[in-house]
């Protein structure tokens, strides 16, 4: 984007609405985002540090008055600086506290908005962070009120919060202190430390005062502070965003540097609950999702707004995923017909290929529902294709017999075998049609099929010639007749011998899409708690730094009340993590059940088969080359006049 677009705006009535145009934009972004919000008072400066983030002058609309410039939340998307493949979305929210609004609780969705979208939040304030700094940051505690983790617990506390809130950082223009305590030289993270220190006692007054600054704590999961010193000269304030860089402080410019550098190193990708990463087509979901809900007077939940992307992500995942199958066996279909064992294994590669696809989309499949979906609908195609490659395969085998036998058909058109000994050079033709038609490559999976057709329709011609070869004796031609039967018998087994190789071909196909199904499944699997683990642990880590500083400042009773609240936090993530193993196995026993379920049904059809050749009257060689056999013998039995008994 070469400049900023409004992703959120309000529409006349007051409610928040989405701009279509910056969702498209988000749609065509693939790859994971970081996503960074700027919060803040109006007229405070927030437009020029997501400018300088972008690496632009001009871009977010500057204001030089005290009417607030921004409205809404615009957004901003460019290349990451630092991280290859990934997205920076910048968003500059509408200020804070505007006078000309004089809407609290528009304020407090805006906020809210910020830190349900964001994976990095940068609070914008001017002078210093004093009492009155905090206590204009209400939104901050009000934040239960406008954002749940699930909606299944009525009585839910803010706990979870820091799992899944951003990273948070105060941003303090105009700074004209020193950095120091008690006379003592501080860091600009330990002002702000010092800053959001709790005051002991259970007073009305010291409980207002502690309030905002638990939340701050409490919420999320890092805090960092960059203190800027005046930017310029108040005359030039006003034109800020066209000043040369000279006319800039050096001091400002190398906090600015800083800040810019600290943010693409630091920020993380944005991810969902449970860990899942958020690319620009996710996070256009989320807009609309959270901005939807917030207009119907509901508050957003953040397990249904997650429940929410997994379906609509892994409903694409699966289309994805059979589109890469299609795609492959469309172009393998061009090499029609193929044996079964060619088109086989380029199912499984393809398979695999797909099941990648979708695994890199999908999330929060607990069921295997959507795996389910894919497996089905690869079936289902798989079939479709093997149709396609019988019927291709059908065609070649009946042009090339149509072309072999053409003179043949000839020679019967003109009588050619109504003589005498006509039967002979009828035999002989057919067996050097045979011969031709078995020579032939890629006739592929109807080869037999076609040929035992090919004979039966042949074997009329082949009977009334016999019947009217007056050369042949009754004897002999009782003899020819049991030959044509033979030649008949040896070439259905040999078709049912084929549809039973291609079926054990099948089967063994199945078996190894199961076993790499499960192999990514598992893969997955393994991933996604792994996130949730990291996700619990970054969490714990917090509280745990967060207990280790109340007990150091004397508040023991804040610390033990967090100490239970870590031993719940630990409780609910051990929980957690059993529920997810036992969905995870369930999942697997489902994915069992069902390769079982398709190999039994291969299996019976395969007994079948196997009962139907063995209870055919089986020639005494083996029939592949019976029927070359029986018709040379049979010939060499017309021509040379041997015993016919000795066939």
């Amino acid at each position: 984007m070469d400049k900023p677009v409004c992703l959120i705006d309000k529409e006349s009535d007051g409610k928040l609405c989405v701009q279509p145009s910056a969702l498209q934009i988000l749609q065509q972004i693939q790859q994971p985002v970081v996503v960074v919000a700027v919060v803040g008072l109006y007229r405070t400066g927030k437009s020029y540090l997501m400018n300088r983030l972008a690496g632009k002058q001009t871009g977010f609309a500057l204001g030089s008055t005290v009417e607030s410039k921004t409205k809404g939340i615009w957004m901003w998307c460019v290349s990451h600086p630092t991280k290859a493949g990934t997205t920076l979305v910048l968003l500059d929210t509408e200020g804070l506290g505007d006078v000309e609004k004089g809407d609290s609780k528009h304020d407090t969705n805006i906020f809210s908005l910020a830190v349900l979208l964001s994976s990095t939040i940068v609070l914008n304030s001017r002078g210093t962070i004093d009492n009155r700094a905090i206590e204009e940051l209400q939104y901050v505690t009000e934040l239960t009120e406008y954002i749940k983790v699930k909606s299944s617990d009525e009585d839910e506390d803010d706990s979870e919060f820091v799992k899944f809130f951003p990273s948070f950082i105060w941003a303090v223009r105009d700074f004209t202190l020193e950095h120091k305590i008690n006379g003592k030289y501080v860091t600009e993270d330990q002002y702000l430390e010092y800053a959001l220190k709790l005051k002991p006692g259970t007073s009305r007054t010291v409980r207002e005062f502690n309030l905002p600054r638990e939340c701050i704590r409490n919420y999320f999961p890092s805090r960092k502070c960059f203190t800027f010193p005046f930017p310029t000269t108040p005359e030039n304030v006003s034109r800020l965003e066209s000043l040369d860089p000279a006319d800039l402080s050096p001091d400002f410019q190398e906090v600015s540097d800083h800040f810019c550098k600290y943010i693409f190193d630091k920020s993380e990708v944005k991810k969902l609950k449970d860990g899942h990463t958020v690319t620009g087509r996710v996070l256009g979901q989320l807009v609309k999702t959270y901005v939807d809900t917030i207009s119907s007077g509901e508050v957003p939940f953040l397990e249904n707004a997650v429940l929410a992307m997994a379906r609509i992500e892994n409903e694409a995942a699966v289309k994805e995923g059979l589109e890469v199958y299609k795609s492959g066996m469309e172009k393998l279909k061009d090499s029609f017909p193929l044996e079964l064992k060619d088109v086989s294994s380029e199912h499984q590669r393809l398979c695999s290929m797909a099941t990648q696809t979708f695994m890199k989309r999908s999330f929060k499949d607990s069921e295997g529902t959507f795996m389910k979906c894919l497996e089905e609908g690869i079936n289902t195609l798989f079939d479709g294709y093997l149709c396609q490659n019988e019927e291709a395969s059908k065609k070649r085998c009946e042009n090339l017999l149509s072309s072999l036998s053409a003179q043949m058909t000839e020679k019967l058109k003109k009588g050619f075998y109504a003589i005498p000994g006509g039967y002979g050079l009828f035999s002989q033709d057919l067996e050097d049609i045979v011969k031709e038609y078995k020579i032939q490559a890629n006739t592929g999976v109807k080869e037999e099929d076609t040929l035992e057709e090919f004979l039966k329709q042949k074997c009329v011609d082949s009977n009334a010639i016999l019947q009217a070869d007056n050369k042949l004796t009754e004897k002999e031609k009782k003899i020819m007749e049991e030959r044509e039967k033979a030649i008949l018998l040896a070439q259905e087994i040999n078709t049912k011998e084929q549809k039973q190789q291609q079926l054990e071909e099948k089967m063994e196909a199945e078996r190894q899409s199961n076993e790499e199904r499960m192999r990514q499944m598992k893969e997955k699997m393994d991933e996604e708690m792994r996130l949730q683990r990291e996700e619990a642990e970054r969490a714990m880590d917090s509280k745990l730094r967060e207990q280790g500083d109340l007990l150091e400042k004397g508040f023991k009773d804040k610390a033990d009340r967090m100490t239970k609240e870590t031993e719940d936090f630990r409780r609910k993530n051990k929980e957690a993590d059993k529920k997810n193993d036992q969905l995870f196995k369930y999942m697997i026993e489902n994915m069992n059940k069902r390769h079982v379920e398709t190999m039994n049904l291969m299996m019976r059809q395969h007994s079948e088969q196997m009962k139907a050749i063995m209870s055919m009257p089986r020639p005494k060689s083996d029939s592949s080359a019976l029927i070359l056999r029986l018709i040379l013998d049979g010939l060499k039995s017309v021509f040379k006049k041997a015993n016919p008994l000795q066939l």
